[in-house]
């Protein structure tokens, strides 16, 4: 039996990277050093479910994971997809944590992925998955993905730190991803959300969407925020509200922004999150959010600093042509996705300040990955 080379790696950064990567270059990796001099050494359940949930996508997919789980051992599969398959994500982290490198993984599958996610729905931390529906879906749309089999259904809404919530995700195959010239970001034309509350009164709702408006209608006409107040089963465990704004412009980028109050989750050290005490009330949260997304906006880029890793991502993964795109300023997530995207796909990007404009453009030569498990058409 041929011995597996693995690519050697430290520390618990970029986990979620590491994986996907790793399993669409097929390339082995060990990380070791994980968290060694944390009070509590080695992977958290968020990660050890997020490994599950490879394993779940995918067929003969090898994980091994030492004593004090401070380093492991993954073998990439197959890419499998396929309908039904159901997920309890770790409460300790948002649906949102799990959807990005699930997107791209289904994007490759064997066979189209139809996913049920349960645990919290919207928090502070990750994006929420009203974010994913309204905003992460388009972008892939860019890249030529049909928008024909590519949902996010919101079932019940679920809050730290009890969950409960639930979102059915499909995914449709693609052979490869189309090269982009994107670098025109437009005007706002129209501002949409939505507000959500779970297991309190709506007024909740009401004084987020006002103090939003309040600050939006300044600066154009067209802004609508729906309401999704959950009741009984669908509210999940937990009390919580929350918002998820997002703004489209005259070229069809979307830029967003969003948040989650609840009344926190404990750590992995049995200490109360930091979430509780950064808690502010149903309208001072309407402002912070608004304000939020006009400062995406001014940023000016194409898409917003949280979705900047998941763009640079899939420009690297597209037919061995030419991509350009525009961002505000790198993130230190889009930093860190370069060289991630280096090291595995070994796709490097040239990088133009824009001085007039405060933007940068990138360029690259996508990676031509394809997905041999698909026939041709």
């Amino acid at each position: 039996m041929e011995k597996t080379i693995y690519k050697r790696l430290k520390g618990s950064q970029s986990f979620r990277q590491r994986l996907l990567l790793s399993t669409l270059s097929s390339t082995p990796i060990l990380i070791s050093e994980i968290r060694d001099d944390d009070m509590i050494p080695g992977l958290r359940p968020y990660e050890i479910s997020l490994l599950r949930l490879f394993e779940t996508v995918s067929d003969d997919c090898s994980v091994v994971i030492n004593e004090t789980g401070t380093q492991f051992k993954y073998k990439p599969g197959i890419i499998m997809g396929g309908k039904n398959l159901v997920h309890n994500c770790a409460l300790s982290r948002s649906i949102g944590y799990y959807l990005e490198p699930l997107l791209v993984l289904g994007l490759f599958a064997k066979k189209p992925l139809s996913i049920r996610l349960r645990g919290v729905t919207n928090d502070a931390g990750d994006p929420s998955v009203d974010t994913f529906r309204s905003t992460t879906l388009r972008i892939l749309t860019r890249f030529g993905v049909p928008k024909e089999g590519l949902d996010l259904k919101i079932e019940a809404r679920g809050v730290a730190p009890g969950g409960g919530g639930e979102v059915l995700l499909t995914v449709p195959n693609v052979q490869s991803l189309t090269a982009v010239q994107w670098t025109d970001e437009g005007m706002v034309k129209r501002i949409r959300g939505t507000t959500f509350s779970t297991r309190v009164t709506r007024d909740f709702e009401h004084s987020m969407r006002y103090a939003a408006r309040g600050i939006f209608n300044n600066l154009l006409p067209d802004v609508h925020i729906s309401e999704d107040h959950k009741a009984g089963t669908q509210a999940g465990k937990s009390p919580g509200y929350g918002i998820s704004l997002y703004a489209e412009t005259t070229t069809e980028c979307v830029i967003s922004a969003d948040t989650a109050v609840s009344y926190g989750r404990t750590d992995e050290t049995g200490e109360l999150d930091a979430e509780k005490e950064v808690r502010l009330p149903a309208e001072d949260t309407g402002v912070q959010i608004a304000s939020w997304l006009l400062h995406e906006v001014e940023k000016g880029g194409v898409v917003d600093s949280t979705h900047q890793g998941l763009l640079f991502i899939l420009c690297a993964l597209c037919q061995q042509d030419v991509s350009k795109v525009r961002v505000g300023t790198l993130s230190p997530n889009g930093v860190e996705t370069l060289r991630n995207i280096k090291e595995f796909l070994g796709v490097k990007f040239g990088i133009k300040p824009d001085t007039e404009t405060g933007t940068v453009i990138l360029t690259c030569v996508g990676s031509g990955l394809i997905n041999l498990s698909r026939k041709l058409s």
